[in-house]
C-alpha cells in the first residue's frame, strides 16, 4: 500500500492528464489496497506507430510500474485479423500473420521508450491468440448470447454508418466482444486508454461481472488537437509528434504547435509543474516561439536526454534563425555532372514524393543550390562536387559526383 503521500502525488499526476474515472472511487481503493495491480494495456497492431498523445496513457502506467504494478502487454495478434472499427466509416482490410508479427516487434521498440520491460514482476506480455485461437464455439456463442443487439448497434461509429447507408459485418460488431473478453481472461484490475476505447472497455467491466470478477476500472486521458491545431494526432494526418521520430523531427515538429496549444502540450506532454506553467501561460504572449523551444526541449528530454534537447536546440537556431547551412547534412552520389531539376530531387527523395508533390516545391521557391533558388522544375541545371542542396525548410543535401 503506498503511503498517503505517495497516493496524494499519484492522484494529482493522474488528474493532470485523465478525462474520466470510472470511477474514482473504484480506483482510490486499489491505489489503497495491498494488491498488486494488473494493468491491461491492449494494443491492436494494424499500424505500428506510437505518438505523445499514446504515451500519455503509457507514462501513466510507468508511474503505477514504479509503484510496484504490474502492465499486462496485450498484443491483439487475433483481434487484429478482425480489425477494430473505432474510428472508421469503413472496414478494416485483413492484414497477414507476418506483418501482424512485424508490428508487434515494433510496438514493444517504441513502447520501451516509457515502460519498463526489464522486470517481469512489472511487465507481462501476452497475445490473445491464446485463447481465441483455440476458443470453443459453443463457449463463444454463450459470450454472445449475454449481450445484446441493441447494445453493440447503439456504439457511435456504427450508427454514423447506420445514418450514411453503409454496410456493418458482423465479425466488426462482435469486436468489442472480444476485447471485452480479454479483461477478464487476464484478470485485469485497471486500463487506460484514449475515450475511442471506452464502449470496448465498458464490456469488459460487464463481461468481468458475468464471470464474478472485480471490474476493472477504466480510466480515459485527455486527447489534444495535433500539431495542425485541427483534428487530434494522426499519423494519416502527418499532425503528430512520433516516439519514432528522431530528437530533431520531434524539435521540427514542436516548432509547428500553435501558439494557442503551447499550454495544453506543457500540460499534457511534460512533467513542468502546474505552477510553473501557470506563469509561462502569462509570458507566452510576448514571446511564444521561446516557449515553443522550451515545449521542445522539454519533450525531447523526456523521450531521449537533455543533451539531445540541447543540441536540437542549438542546430534548430542555426539553422533557422542564423540562417547557417548544417554541418552534418547527407552526401547523395551522382553520376552525371548535367541534371533536369525535377529528377534530381525526385533522387534525392527516392520516390516518396510524388512528381505533383515535388513540382509544387520549385513553384513555391523551396529549391535552391548553393543558394540560388531553382524557379523551374524541367530547367536544365550544371551541378559539381561540393554542391549544396536544399529543399523546403529542412532538407539539405551535398553532391558528390563519381565516374560512371
Amino acid at each position: 500500500m503506498p503511503p498517503s503521500n505517495a497516493k496524494k502525488e499519484l492522484l494529482e499526476s493522474f488528474l493532470r492528464t485523465t478525462d474520466e474515472f470510472f470511477s474514482l472511487n473504484e480506483f482510490e481503493e486499489l491505489i489503497d489496497s495491498k494488491k498488486k495491480l494488473r494493468i491491461k494495456y491492449g494494443v491492436d497492431v494494424t499500424s505500428p506507430y506510437l505518438h505523445i498523445g499514446h504515451a500519455v496513457n503509457l507514462w501513466m502506467m510507468r508511474e503505477l510500474q514504479d509503484l510496484g504494478h504490474k502492465v499486462i502487454f496485450l498484443i491483439g495478434d487475433f483481434t487484429t485479423q478482425i480489425g477494430d472499427p473505432t474510428g472508421r466509416n469503413n472496414t478494416r482490410p485483413i492484414i497477414p500473420q507476418s506483418e501482424i508479427d512485424k508490428n508487434a516487434d515494433e510496438f514493444i521498440r517504441q513502447a520501451k521508450m516509457v515502460l519498463r520491460f526489464d522486470d517481469p514482476d512489472l511487465l507481462e506480455i501476452r497475445r490473445n491468440s491464446e485463447w481465441f485461437s483455440k476458443y470453443n464455439l459453443s463457449e463463444f456463442l454463450k459470450l454472445l448470447a449475454m449481450v445484446t443487439h441493441s447494445r453493440l448497434i447503439s456504439r457511435d461509429m456504427f450508427q454514423r454508418r447506420i445514418k450514411n447507408q453503409e454496410d456493418i459485418y458482423l465479425h466488426e460488431m462482435i469486436y468489442p466482444i472480444l476485447q471485452g473478453y480479454d479483461s477478464y481472461v487476464l484478470e485485469s484490475d485497471l486500463t487506460i486508454i484514449g475515450s475511442d476505447q471506452l464502449f470496448n472497455e465498458m464490456l469488459g467491466r460487464f463481461y468481468q461481472q458475468k464471470f464474478g470478477q472485480k471490474p476493472q476500472v477504466i480510466i480515459t486521458t485527455k486527447i489534444t488537437q495535433g500539431i495542425d491545431g485541427k483534428a487530434k494526432q494522426s499519423k494519416s494526418l502527418d499532425n503528430y509528434i512520433g516516439l519514432g521520430h528522431s530528437s530533431r523531427d520531434k524539435f521540427g515538429r514542436c516548432m509547428k504547435v500553435p501558439d494557442e496549444l503551447i499550454v495544453d502540450y506543457l500540460k499534457i506532454y511534460t512533467k513542468i509543474s502546474i505552477e510553473e506553467i501557470s506563469i509561462i501561460d502569462k509570458e507566452i504572449v510576448k514571446d511564444p516561439m521561446k516557449w515553443k523551444k522550451f515545449l521542445a526541449e522539454e519533450i525531447i528530454k523526456r523521450y531521449h536526454d537533455e543533451a539531445s534537447a540541447t543540441r536540437e536546440r542549438e542546430w534548430f537556431e542555426n539553422t533557422f534563425s542564423k540562417k547557417i547551412t548544417p554541418e552534418d547534412i547527407p552526401t547523395m552520389e551522382v553520376v552525371d555532372s548535367q541534371w533536369i531539376a525535377i529528377d534530381l530531387i525526385n533522387k534525392y527523395f527516392d520516390n516518396s514524393k510524388s512528381n505533383s508533390e515535388v513540382r509544387r516545391l520549385f513553384k513555391q521557391g523551396a529549391v535552391s543550390i548553393n543558394g540560388k533558388n531553382i524557379p523551374l522544375f524541367d530547367d536544365t541545371i550544371d551541378i559539381a562536387a561540393g554542391d549544396v542542396v536544399k529543399v523546403g525548410k529542412r532538407n539539405w543535401f551535398k553532391l558528390n559526383i563519381i565516374s560512371s
